[in-house]
């Protein structure tokens, strides 16, 4: 049974705990795989928001997704990489959350993602909401930090 106090923890809204958007490294749909593959490297991480024009979430991409649309049969086909766009080979099935959420909906989806991205209620990016700033929050908690 969960008590009134964790209750209220777990229905403490989101907004304090999102990286916003212009922290948080992305591409944008009309970029080539090679630029992206710059940023994945640059920043050093494993998957980056993609947006369009008007900052509205469209996908995700990662360095995997990357390098499978530039393997061959025989080689490693870099060549392809200034031809191929983002838009083209983005993954575009992703879990969500709305800045007006609640940390409790962060848990359950940062239990199988490092990050979650957060959008307004227009699709527009907000942020994102990661596991170590939910663990960090989380730790406070338990052990009554301020």
């Amino acid at each position: 049974m969960i008590s009134i106090k964790n209750k209220e923890f777990l229905f403490t809204p989101i907004t304090d705990y999102i990286i916003s958007a212009e922290k948080v490294a992305h591409v944008q749909v009309g970029n080539n795989a090679e630029h992206a593959l710059l940023v994945l490297t640059k920043t050093g991480y494993s998957s980056i928001p993609v947006l369009d024009a008007q900052d509205k979430l469209k996908g995700l991409l990662s360095m995997r997704t990357v390098t499978d649309s530039i393997l061959g049969l025989a080689h490693i086909e870099y060549e392809r990489l200034p031809d191929l766009k983002v838009d083209e080979i983005m993954r575009t099935e992703l879990h969500t959350i709305k800045s007006t959420d609640t940390l409790q909906k962060g848990l359950d989806l940062l239990i199988d993602h490092p990050f979650v991205c957060v959008i307004k209620e227009d699709g527009t990016f907000s942020g994102i909401l990661t596991r170590r700033v939910m663990l960090k929050k989380f730790k406070k908690y338990i052990y009554n930090i301020e």
